[in-house]
């Protein structure tokens, strides 16, 4: 007998449609075929013990498995439940009538419960766009699932529900979820806020322009001064994620087995923070199984990288592209794929091995050319990244001892999406660019070109500071930023004194 359960497997973002073809004749072998690895080939012993633990008998004749098309490789676990449901059709458990119209992904365990797999959204996504009318998952999985419209998802806790399913019965009910009401209520929920940070004015502010561009920003300072503090409070003022953008970010956090079960829709921008220890494979993707890395779990968010000198210099060389790029392709002997990576790039660094170079009470104890070598961790095409380069400098007591709160997220944030507002109107016409830090020379010249007056005033301050080409375009940009949070229509001297003043770095000599 000759049965087909429809699967799926997840390449890159994309899932694409496994059929598990069953066929069982007379003889004693088990044969699995179509590129299985070796997690897929140890299916057989789970799938034996979870159907019979669940009251159903194996086929006692030869069985062969083939998992087409053949010449995709297939991993993980989550062929057990089609693999299973084959058997238990051809033993004449399970009706065939429902399998056509269905698809079906899960790992069993040996008592026939059913264990979460990753890529939950975009096998629903691609069960939908190939016309099946039900998918069913692991119950862990089924909110993530569920998020996919005119399709209808079950969760299934064990092997009998899933049969219960299949053959009509009522026990599992499909999962339905109100997208948008999900999506809008978390919206605006955060652990961390700008409240509760005391002082740091000048730091808060270059923060909040560097969230109204999209602008990557450094910040370097003493231990203890507030860097890690402040950079876990940048979401919280970043404009809200769009119903598309969501979903992107909540497929990619779905392959990487990120999402908790209950979650359906990431609502929040994500932050990360990979340790500095961090690999190249998990940093950017990759690895035997591909998997999407820290830069693309940024997609949409921030990437906060703290202690940056601290980081292998060749890790950090990695972004560089996708910095640039806002995309990452990771080309394999055996495969080829592309991660999104669109993120706001934000670093904290200590200024010198002991870190109290510059500090206003502590003694620096590093030699001129202990600095010089520290600073030079961070190769100068990646420190150009960094539109905004702030000192972060500690506070006193008088200001740490204040009681009042500072200004909150909510207010900030209020600002950065009306800036943010004005640059999508500003760029609706051009494919890609959605704020000022991804304008292009072009763009630049026709946006942010100063006036004969103002552009006097930048010239003085290059050549004072002897700042470069690329420091010109880069303070043009967060110019253009600050203009928009005023809501003005054109660069002005103002706004270009400030931009030049978030380059610390290149007008400070480190070391010397």
């Amino acid at each position: 007998m000759l049965v087909k359960v429809n699967s799926s497997a997840v390449q890159g973002l994309e899932a694409i449609a496994v059929t598990v073809e069953v066929n069982v004749v007379a003889g004693v072998r088990f044969v699995l075929v179509g590129l299985p690895d070796n997690a897929v080939k140890e299916s057989h012993e789970r799938i034996m013990a979870a159907v019979q633990n669940s009251g159903y008998s194996m086929p006692l004749r030869q069985v062969t498995i083939n998992m087409a098309p053949a010449d995709v490789k297939k991993e993980g676990s989550g062929y057990d439940l089609p693999m299973a449901i084959g058997l238990m059709t051809a033993e004449g458990s399970v009706s065939p009538q429902l399998l056509p119209t269905t698809m079906m992904v899960g790992e069993l365990s040996l008592d026939g419960s059913l264990q979460p797999i990753r890529g939950a959204l975009p096998i629903a996504i691609k069960a939908r766009e190939m016309g099946f009318e039900r998918l069913i998952v692991p119950v862990q999985n089924v909110r993530e699932a569920a998020v996919v419209n005119r399709l209808k998802v079950y969760g299934a806790h064990n092997l009998n529900e899933v049969v219960d399913v299949l053959n009509g019965g009522s026990m599992l009910q499909p999962t339905e979820i109100d997208t948008r009401k999900e999506f809008y209520d978390h919206q605006s929920h955060f652990d961390y806020d700008f409240a509760d940070v005391k002082g740091q004015e000048f730091v808060k502010r270059a923060l909040e322009v560097a969230a109204a561009g999209g602008h990557n920003v450094v910040m370097v300072g003493a231990p203890g001064s507030g860097k890690s503090m402040l950079a876990k409070r940048l979401p919280s003022i970043l404009p809200p994620l769009s119903l598309s953008e969501s979903l992107e970010t909540t497929q990619i956090h779905s392959i990487s087995g990120c999402l908790k079960s209950d979650t359906s829709l990431i609502a929040t921008r994500p932050f990360r923070s990979p340790h500095h220890t961090i690999s190249q494979a998990a940093l950017v993707g990759g690895g035997i199984n591909p998997q999407p890395g820290e830069i693309s779990l940024a997609h949409n968010g921030v990437l906060f990288a703290d202690e940056l000198a601290e980081f292998n210099r060749n890790v950090l060389e990695l972004l560089r592209q996708p910095l640039e790029d806002r995309v990452i392709s990771i080309a394999r002997t055996k495969y080829s794929i592309t991660y999104p990576c669109n993120f706001m790039f934000v670093a904290a660094m200590n200024p010198c091995p002991c870190g109290y170079y510059n500090h206003p009470l502590k003694h620096c104890v590093c030699t001129p050319g202990q600095i010089t070598k520290y600073m030079n961790r961070i190769s100068g095409p990646l420190m150009d990244r960094f539109d905004l380069q702030i000192e972060v400098v500690p506070l006193t007591f008088e200001q740490l001892h204040q009681s009042a709160p500072g200004e909150s997220s909510a207010s900030i944030r209020e600002r950065v999406i009306a800036a943010r507002k004005i640059q999508e109107e500003r760029y609706k016409d051009y494919k890609g660019i959605h704020c000022n830090a991804q304008m292009t020379p072009a763009l630049m010249r026709e946006f942010a070109t100063p006036s004969p007056a103002d552009a006097e005033l930048l010239r003085q301050a290059m050549n004072r500071f002897q700042l470069s080409a690329r420091a010109y375009d880069r303070i043009l940009r967060v110019a253009r930023t600050i203009a928009d949070l005023e809501g003005s229509p054109n660069i002005q001297g103002n706004h270009i004194a400030e931009a030049v003043g978030y380059r610390n770095m290149d007008r400070s000599s480190w070391g010397e």
